[in-house]
């Protein structure tokens, strides 16, 4: 069995283990057994029943703030991050004195765990099938059943993970192993996501977090913040390259993908939409989720996670470099890349900007 290899469940045998497991739930969490709505085939029940969506995004572009506007919906229930897709995904740098840090995706634990594996393809009871697809099915069934035993605590109708971008490969395991979960990708400018990213390193490494930047990455960071800044910028050429290609690789792809393969159970939202018209596209993602979408509930989700709550009482645009809600703004890329930055950028990642609508041409 690879990581990186999803197999789409079959409909039939799936379809019908995971609805016999969701009444079972369904008795336990609610105290009584619901029947599901009659559908057209297994794959209808296995698609159209499940309450739980995904909200996913690279890093610093704006998934924890999407998060908290849909989490203040009374039938959302809307947290993260449990990091159960991305089956290639193992943290590279674990702080064994950090208990709460997850050590991989779940997704990777059950590929990657050696008698898990000898127990399926031994056992009386799975060794016929399919490896990958008996997989597929127990990550299927654990996803669903951690969130909806959450769910069930609410009173909520609906339960969202925030999952971020790990690797390339999102997408396709969530319609493979997930199909009818809904996903909303939110988008940002790369690089006024570079610029967050490099501001969340040099402030984890001044509260004495796990970083990953380099002696003279950290150094530019302080002169920065001390009021001179190096003639050559904030960034060292190589990790501006890295940023923009991991902008470019992860979420190029996602949007490639998302569309061909989750169809109308996936949807976009761009942080530089959510700044400007914030309850015109809240109340595109909560239609997209299938909830009320009063105007009162709007205004409600949109004001109990604006900027100046999250970040306790600053207005958007006064930046706060020990906060992780630092400024809140779009555009503060032009504050930073200096003239060899946007050639590195442009290099790396300008034929995305150019898709996404960040840009008409090569010009900027």
């Amino acid at each position: 069995m690879t990581a990186h290899h999803v197999v789409p469940p079959e409909h039939g045998a799936l379809g019908r283990a995971y609805a016999r497991v969701r009444r079972a739930w369904r008795r336990v969490f609610a105290g009584g057994e619901t029947e599901l709505a009659p559908t057209r085939s297994d794959v209808g029940v296995l698609a159209r029943s499940t309450p739980v969506f995904f909200v996913t995004g690279l890093g610093k572009s704006g998934t924890r703030w999407l998060t908290r506007i849909l989490d203040s919906h009374p039938e959302v229930l809307c947290r993260g991050e449990g990091r159960f897709f991305s089956a290639g995904w193992m943290r590279a740098d674990l702080d064994p004195a950090n208990e709460s840090a997850l050590p991989s995706s779940l997704y990777y634990a059950l590929t990657h765990s050696e008698h898990l594996r000898l127990w399926i393809e031994r056992s009386v009871w799975s060794r016929d099938g399919d490896p990958k697809e008996h997989l597929n099915a127990l990550m299927r069934l654990a996803t669903e059943y951690f969130l909806t035993a959450e769910l069930s605590k609410t009173g909520k109708r609906l339960v969202g993970d925030k999952s971020p971008l790990l690797d390339e490969e999102f997408m396709r395991e969530v319609g493979a192993v997930y199909p009818g979960a809904r996903v909303i990708h939110i988008i940002r400018d790369g690089r006024d996501r570079t610029i967050s990213s490099m501001h969340r390193g040099w402030r984890r490494a001044s509260q004495g977090f796990l970083h990953r930047l380099s002696p003279e990455e950290l150094a530019r960071g302080k002169a920065l913040r001390e009021g001179r800044p190096e003639p050559t910028g904030a960034f060292t050429e190589e990790w501006l390259r890295l940023a923009a290609r991991h902008w470019r690789l992860l979420v190029g792809r996602a949007a490639e993908d998302g569309p061909a393969l989750l169809g109308s159970d996936y949807t976009e939202v761009r942080y530089e939409d959510l700044l400007v018209r914030p309850n015109e596209e809240v109340e595109r993602l909560l239609g997209f989720l299938g909830v009320d979408t009063d105007q009162r509930l709007v205004e409600h989700c949109v004001s109990s996670a604006s900027f100046e709550k999250l970040s306790r009482g600053r207005q958007r645009g006064q930046e706060d470099p020990s906060s992780f809600y630092r400024k809140g703004v779009a555009g503060d890329w032009r504050n930073y890349f200096t003239e060899e930055d946007r050639h590195v950028f442009k290099e790396e990642a300008g034929e995305l900007l150019i898709r996404l609508g960040y840009e008409e041409d090569g010009g900027w």
